[in-house]
C-alpha cells in the first residue's frame, strides 16, 4: 500500500463523478452519485477516513449494512456501480489494484430484476376517456396521451420543442440537446421521428392552440408541453402522472379510503397512493400493448429506443400463452 496516495472516500467520489460527467447522461450520473453517497455515509459511520485502507472485509461489511434497507435488485445495482468506482479508484492510486473483484454481486433469478408493474390497457382507456371527456387537450391529457401512445421515456417527452412537432406529417422529432438541458438517455443514437395517429395530432393541435403557455425555457427554447414558467421538470411530469393514475380519479378507491380525507390527494403526496403509477409504468404498459397488438418487435424496439434484449427483459409482459397465440396467427396465415 506504500504506492497509494491518501484520499477521503468523499473526495474520491467527487473525482469519479467529475471523470464520468462527459460520458454519462445527467440522470445516470445522478444515479451513480446517489449510490456512492451511501458508501460515503457508511465510511463516515465506521470511521474510514482514508480510502487507501479499504479492504475486502470492509466491502463485505458495507454490503451487509446496505442490504438491510434495500431490495436485492437495488443492492446489485449499487454494488455494480461500486465496482466501476473502485476500478477508477485503482487507476488514481486510491485503492489496491483488483479491489473491484472483491465486490461480490448477489445472484438473481431470471426476471427478478425486471419490474412487473405496468399500466394495463383497460386502465389506460379509463384514464384517457376521463381526460377526453373532462380535460380534453389539457396539459394533463397531452402528457398521458403521448406517454401511452408512443411509449417514450419521461426525459424524451420533456425534451420536445414546439418546432419538433409537425402536424402535417403527423410526427415529432426527438433531439439530443444536452448543452441546453434536455439530453436523451442514449444520446445521438436515440434521435428519431415518432409517428402519431390522427387523434393524438388533433389533441396536440388543440392543446397548442388553446392551452399551451407561450413561454420559453432558460435557454430561449420553446417547449411543446409547458407550465406558466417554461419547460416542465421531470419532477413535475412525474407528479402529474402519479395524480392522474390514482384510481379515485375515474372510479372508486380500491383501498377503502375517503378521497376527501386521503393524504395521498395532497400535492407532493400523490405517490403515496398504493395504486398510483410512475411514468415508467406507462412506458412498460405501452410497449406491452404494442407487442400484444402484433407490432413487430423490431419496430417497437426502434420506436421506443430499447434494445431487443432490453425489450424482452424489462418491458415485454406478454404471457407465454399470448406469445404462442400470436405465433399461431402468423403460422396459419402462411
Amino acid at each position: 500500500m506504500s504506492d497509494l496516495e491518501p484520499i477521503t472516500p468523499r473526495e474520491a467520489v467527487e473525482l469519479y463523478v467529475a471523470h464520468r460527467e462527459p460520458e454519462l447522461s445527467e440522470k445516470t450520473l445522478q444515479n451513480h452519485k446517489y449510490r456512492l453517497d451511501s458508501f460515503v455515509e457508511w465510511c463516515e459511520k465506521v470511521g474510514l477516513e482514508n480510502l487507501n485502507e479499504l479492504s475486502g472485509r470492509d466491502l463485505h461489511r458495507y454490503r451487509v449494512w446496505r442490504q438491510q434497507d434495500i431490495s436485492l435488485v437495488t443492492l446489485r445495482g449499487q454494488l455494480a456501480t461500486m465496482r466501476v468506482f473502485l476500478e477508477f479508484c485503482a487507476s488514481i492510486d486510491a485503492v489496491e489494484s483488483g479491489m473491484r473483484e472483491r465486490v461480490k454481486l448477489p445472484e438473481l433469478d431470471r426476471g427478478e430484476d425486471a419490474r412487473d408493474e405496468l399500466l394495463e390497457l383497460d386502465r389506460a382507456k379509463n384514464i384517457l376517456g376521463y381526460l377526453e371527456r373532462y380535460k380534453r387537450a389539457s396539459r394533463q391529457h397531452v402528457l398521458v396521451a403521448i406517454l401511452w401512445h408512443t411509449g417514450i421515456r419521461l426525459g424524451s417527452l420533456r425534451a420536445i420543442d414546439l418546432r419538433d412537432y409537425d402536424s402535417d406529417d403527423r410526427c415529432f422529432w426527438l433531439r439530443h440537446r444536452p448543452e441546453t438541458g434536455t439530453p436523451l438517455k442514449n444520446k445521438e443514437p436515440a434521435e428519431r421521428a415518432i409517428a402519431l395517429d390522427d387523434y393524438y395530432c388533433d389533441v396536440l393541435d388543440e392543446y397548442i392552440r388553446f392551452h399551451r403557455h407561450d413561454v420559453t425555457d432558460d435557454y430561449g427554447r420553446e417547449p411543446l408541453v409547458t407550465s406558466e414558467l417554461g419547460r416542465l421538470s421531470a419532477g413535475q411530469i412525474r407528479t402529474e402522472v402519479y395524480r392522474l393514475t390514482q384510481p379515485c380519479l375515474v372510479g372508486d378507491c380500491p383501498h377503502d379510503r375517503d378521497p376527501m380525507e386521503c393524504d395521498a390527494r395532497e400535492y407532493d403526496r400523490y405517490s403515496e397512493c398504493p395504486s398510483s403509477l410512475s411514468p415508467h409504468t406507462i412506458r412498460r404498459g405501452a410497449i406491452t400493448y404494442q407487442l400484444r397488438e402484433g407490432i413487430p418487435e423490431r419496430i417497437v424496439s426502434d420506436r421506443c429506443d430499447v434494445s431487443p434484449d432490453g425489450l424482452e427483459h424489462h418491458y415485454d409482459r406478454r404471457t407465454d400463452r399470448e406469445m404462442m397465440e400470436q405465433r399461431r396467427e402468423y403460422i396459419e396465415e402462411l
